[in-house]
């Protein structure tokens, strides 16, 4: 093998293969995608078969010369971008833009950055995939498609700046549909009762569940759809019902009426995958989709974690083998299963890599390892979820006492861990909790110290988190592992939604772009049909279904639909009348929604341009004068704000347009220290 070439797509992949090649092959990056369709028209002849038309990526003609150069002076040509249709569909570019004949490339692939995969991989090329080339083809063409089509439509009649897409779109109606179900909630009281006992000394609490065999709500099992329980039960449903019961019981003896005692069984969850990773991230850490797989493929390029972007819970033999005598070394032998524990994605479409996500050398801990904070804290949850995974099942002691008083049946539970198991290292975000009895035995005579009336009330459903907007999605079959984090930031760049106190809070205009995707594009939200199309999208990588017919199938009838939607939509946009008057022209003034909020903008524009900032109880910032001179043209600076903070801009605007930043300028009424960016709008 004379002059071999390496292409991946990052500095610290090239470096880390570098590295165990030693210096036999040359290494070199394609800093990611090379080419895409291009970004101001929509690339895709819809007459000839939906042919793409694809373009060098701005700021990567450098980069593309240097790999037309490497490959002309290689023998040998390894493609080695990621093992999923993207790095698929990154290294045919490659190949295609650099005229290298796609039957000569070999491409190989592998898990974990790691001397032993990279040299098995080395030893056992194939050659591109085509289906899965395909596939990520078919996905970019059918997203461009919808994106580059409806988005103008928005723009033009709600609002500059909006965005539709096959995924985000469907993602947004979930947020909607979640909101319009809270907002048209209405809670139901209901009473439960519990009785605070004693025997020798010792308290605990137990609920009232029955009364001659008329089973009562729980204040946990009584929520908002109460016909998923197949037990008949009925509520306490006022203060008066809840104090007629305790009268009757007051003065009765309590005594116990039978002592349920057993043992369960508590598996370990399987090693991470995409969604399951993000969730915990959200659910643990706090980090955002983005947050998460950004340093996720820091930990994978630096040779740390396997492949991040999958959706199995397979495992190598090595992983396992090398897991197992972790445990058994550092926990003991009790902490290892009979048999080595196997996962199997319950997911019919798992089709990227081929293994969970798990450190690629179980000995490199978070504590020897020199990482960064937030490296190190999605490190070590990756580590501690993959070896708990390989550890033995929890064995907890649980107990189930009935306390008879009259024909009324309070009960108690308890429960203890006999043995820890991987609980020992890993607590689920709906930790095991202890709670211990005291020895009770049928015939027990009790104390009743207190009887409890509680009032509650039904609740909605909560919003959305990351964490479980990603677990509908993945539930619901839309989007891949990939799509996640994009779709979720695409929607808050947007001004879609807010997120406050990590949930999702859709805005006015999303709302809005709902209203009329429904109208006018029901079946691009319909959640089957997008669902179909991701099953559609995986034949195609299986080869089952022809690429190019998909596309047909698909917009024909989406072409007639657009048509409509063209002639027929109505214009929408977002203008909330007020009392104020505009301080250039007189004009009333009105409250517009931007990009970045809402704003209070003249009437007469464009005529006049003049704009308000408000603050996010719509409350109007009324610009303050600075003692700062505009060099520009004489007049005076006033302190405005906009969405990066505190900033100056010329009292002249629009006639002059001058703005800077802040450095503890004085301003007319007191002291103004506030630093913004200079690209705040005036």
């Amino acid at each position: 093998m004379k002059n071999p070439l390496v292409i991946v797509e990052s500095p610290t992949k090239a470096k880390m293969i570098t590295g165990f090649l030693k210096g036999k092959f040359t290494v070199i990056a394609s800093m990611g995608h090379i080419r895409d369709l291009p970004q101001r028209t929509l690339g895709v002849n819809i007459k000839k078969d939906f042919q793409p038309t694809y373009q060098i990526l701005p700021g990567k003609e450098d980069t593309m010369k240097k790999i037309i150069s490497a490959v002309q002076s290689a023998n040998d040509v390894f493609i080695a971008t990621d093992y999923d249709r993207e790095g698929e569909a990154i290294g045919w570019h490659i190949t295609s833009a650099s005229g290298l004949d796609i039957k000569k490339i070999k491409r190989i692939v592998f898990h974990e950055i790691t001397q032993s995969a990279i040299e098995d991989a080395i030893k056992n090329p194939r050659p591109l995939n085509l289906n899965l080339v395909n596939a990520q083809q078919s996905r970019r063409i059918l997203d461009r498609l919808v994106g580059y089509q409806i988005s103008p439509l928005l723009g033009k009649n709600v609002r500059k700046g909006l965005s539709a897409g096959r995924v985000q779109s469907v993602t947004l109606r979930l947020i909607i549909e979640r909101e319009n179900e809270i907002k048209n909630f209405t809670g139901q009281e209901y009473w439960t009762i519990s009785s605070q006992l004693n025997k020798n000394g010792q308290s605990f609490n137990a609920d009232l569940i029955s009364n001659g065999g008329k089973k009562y709500h729980s204040s946990t099992a009584y929520q908002l759809f109460a016909e998923k329980y197949t037990v008949k039960t009925t509520s306490i449903k006022t203060a008066a019902a809840a104090k007629k019961i305790i009268d009757d019981i007051t003065g009765g003896e309590f005594i116990v009426s039978s002592v349920k005692r057993s043992e369960r069984i508590k598996n370990p969850p399987p090693p991470f995958m995409t969604s399951t990773l993000q969730r915990d991230a959200v659910n643990k850490l706090g980090f955002s989709s983005n947050r998460t797989m950004s340093i996720a493929q820091k930990l994978y390029e630096n040779g740390l974690i396997t492949y991040m972007r999958t959706d199995s819970l397979d495992v190598s033999k090595v992983a396992q083998k090398q897991a197992s005598e972790y445990i058994n070394k550092n926990f003991g032998k009790e902490y290892l299963p009979a048999k080595t524990r196997i996962y199997k994605t319950k997911s019919k479409s798992a089709q990227e890599a081929h293994e969970a996500i798990r450190p690629t050398n179980v000995g490199k801990t978070a504590q020897i390892l020199k990482l960064e904070n937030d490296e190190k804290k999605l490190y070590e949850l990756i580590w501690l979820r993959f070896v708990a995974s390989q550890m033995s099942s929890a064995i907890m002691n649980s107990v189930s006492v009935d306390i008879k008083v009259k024909d009324y049946v309070f009960r108690a539970t308890g429960s203890s861990i006999k043995f820890d198991g991987y609980l020992k290292i890993y607590i689920e975000s709906d930790g095991e909790k202890e709670t211990m009895l005291p020895a009770l035995n049928e015939g027990d005579k009790l104390v009743s110290e207190k009887l409890s009336p509680k009032q509650h009330f039904t609740d909605p459903p909560p919003r959305y988190n990351e964490a479980s907007l990603i677990k509908t999605l993945e539930e619901r079959g839309i989007g891949r592992p990939s799509t996640y984090a994009p779709t979720v930031s695409t929607l808050k760049n947007r001004g879609y939604v807010q997120i406050e106190k990590m949930k999702f809070v859709p805005q006015e205009v999303g709302f809005t772009v709902i209203d009329i995707l429904k109208k006018y594009f029901p079946e691009i939200i319909d959640l089957n049909f997008t669902a179909e199309m991701e099953e559609k999208l995986d034949k195609i990588a299986e080869g089952k279904i022809e690429w190019g017919k998909m596309l047909s199938d698909f917009y024909i009838p989406f072409a007639k639909t657009l048509v409509k939607a063209k002639a027929n939509m109505e214009n929408v946009k977002i203008v909330v009348e007020t009392d104020e008057k505009c301080l250039k022209c007189g004009s009333p003034m009105v409250i517009r929604d931007g990009r970045f909020g809402k704003f209070m903008a003249c009437s007469n524009f464009p005529k006049c341009k003049n704009t308000m900032s408000l603050d996010k109880e719509g409350k109007k910032i009324v610009p303050e004068k600075s003692d700062e001179i505009c060099e520009k043209c004489g007049r005076v600076m006033l302190v405005k704000s906009g969405r990066r903070g505190k900033f100056l801009a010329c009292s002249g605007y629009p006639e002059c347009k001058n703005t800077k930043n802040i450095d503890k300028v004085s301003v007319a009424n007191g002291k103004d220290d506030t630093s913004a960016d200079k690209s705040a709008t005036a």
